[in-house]
């Protein structure tokens, strides 16, 4: 017996044990069981789920995120609310949730700044290749599912949106690549530092650049055309303040403090400092945090070192309560028996992966890339991931879509990022040697975030 199974096998059993002892708390002193308490017990069962599944995940060569998204997923209403309605009843009670979410909003800040500390466009090289890549890879599938808004009617309308701001969110959501689960899919492949891994990077950091930009767009519009053009100045009054001052102001105490307590607390104040700042202008928390970590200076030991430290507490505790407050918000029992929404979920997923494939890799076809290695970066940038997820909850928090096209864009997510690694497995099975020889330039993330 291996040890990632012997790890797998033990976790499963604690998960026994702390899930074991809910029945006798909801049969006796469930009364009693004051608020905290519940919490507690909620929390301990999540991450102990998360950490199971992703040790499952990891023998299917799978990203153990996306055993922790199922995780997540698992303990909402599609699954332990289905089978045993009193179990989750007594986990998962008003309070908790509440907790549970606010937990979850402080884990999407902290994960959001590092994604925007670890977006580089300075070791960018190829740069032709790249843009094809952005715009092929975005385009198609956010013009697909606009599409399919278009065609469903008000199926999946937000309860406070305009039918144009619901096609734009579910074509951007569409359009998303996830940086860090393909970061960790690359180094599981050993294909990072090929020309195809380097370019898939490349692009989907720019992309994800792209994709929050977009999304501050889409919440700044939300309140009319006068209120929107008042956000837009005020961001872009952020983004010229956050150039001309925070930048050199955080070069100089990164300089000064090193990878100090003192340099880890100013990051992550200034962190959530920004987005108190964009949440008090109606755009979402995680748009400042994104921002301030782009500001963030580059090639620093210290930042590094900060950073590391942040994302072991980050992906191992606060993202699994984060997918658990996914998984309470969805439900699969909303696609019913209506013949429509499961054509609709499925033509979601058909132009997701279609999408995808034929817009990033028929672009790079276009620009001279060889067929098969054109088809595999294809593959790669069809991997969603927990970006989508974060993407999808601030849509819904924003009612720009309704609860059934959150579980169908959720579903989507989790599809597609289970199948990235067998299709790419599958393509360098077929052709083998093609460009396993073929080293590129580091271009996109560190290997930290490349752990989720």
């Amino acid at each position: 017996m291996s040890h990632r199974t012997r790890t797998a096998i033990g976790v499963s059993a604690g998960l026994a044990v702390i899930v074991g002892t809910v029945p006798l708390w909801t049969a006796s002193e469930a009364r009693t069981v004051d608020s905290l308490t519940h919490f507690f017990i909620a929390v301990a069962v999540i991450l102990v789920t998360c950490q199971a599944l992703a040790a499952l995940a990891r023998r299917f060569h799978q990203p153990p995120v996306f055993g922790e998204m199922v995780g997540g997923l698992l303990l909402g209403p599609s699954l332990l609310g289905a089978v045993w309605p009193e179990g989750g009843a007594f986990l998962f009670q008003p309070s908790v949730i509440e907790g549970l979410d606010k937990v979850a909003q402080l884990g999407l800040v902290v994960f959001v700044f590092l994604l925007g500390c670890e977006l580089r466009t300075d070791r960018i090289e190829r740069k032709g290749m790249v843009a094809a890549v952005v715009v092929g890879g975005m385009a198609l599938p956010f013009a697909a599912g606009m599409g399919i808004v278009l065609a469903s009617g008000d199926l999946l309308a937000g309860t406070s949106a305009t039918p144009t701001e619901t096609m734009l969110f579910v074509g951007l959501a569409m359009a998303v690549t996830a940086l860090p689960v393909l970061a960790r899919i690359l180094a599981d492949l050993k294909l990072e530092k090929t020309s195809v891994g380097a370019l898939s990077m490349s692009a989907a950091a720019i992309g994800d650049g792209v994709a929050w930009l977009t999304l501050a767009f889409l919440l700044a519009g939300q309140g009319g055309t006068s209120q929107g053009l008042r956000v837009l100045l005020l961001a872009a009054a952020l983004v010229l303040v956050t150039a001309l001052c925070v930048r050199p102001l955080l070069a100089m105490l990164v300089s000064r403090l090193g990878s100090s307590q003192s340099l880890t607390v100013v990051l992550i104040a200034g962190a959530i400092g920004y987005a108190v700042l964009t949440q008090s202008v109606q755009l979402h928390a995680v748009v400042g945090a994104f921002l301030f970590g782009v500001a963030v200076p580059r090639d620093s030991l210290a930042v590094e070192r900060v950073g590391q430290q942040l994302e072991g507490f980050t992906l191992t505790i606060l993202l699994p309560l984060f997918f658990a407050g996914v998984g309470l918000k969805i439900s699969v029992g909303l696609l019913g028996t209506d013949p429509l929404v499961w054509l609709v979920l499925v033509a979601a997923l058909v132009a997701a992966v279609v999408g995808k494939v034929a817009g990033a890799g028929g672009a790079v076809r276009l620009a001279g890339m060889p067929p098969r290695d054109a088809l595999r970066l294809g593959f790669l940038m069809n991997c969603r991931g927990v970006t989508e997820l974060v993407v999808l909850t601030i849509g819904y928090q924003a009612h720009l879509i309704n609860q059934l096209a959150y579980t169908i864009l959720v579903l989507v997510a989790v599809i597609t990022t289970a199948t990235t690694g067998p299709l790419v497995r599958w393509s360098l099975k077929h052709t083998r040697g093609d460009d396993g020889g073929v080293r590129a330039p580091r271009t996109g993330s560190r290997a930290g975030t490349a752990r989720t």
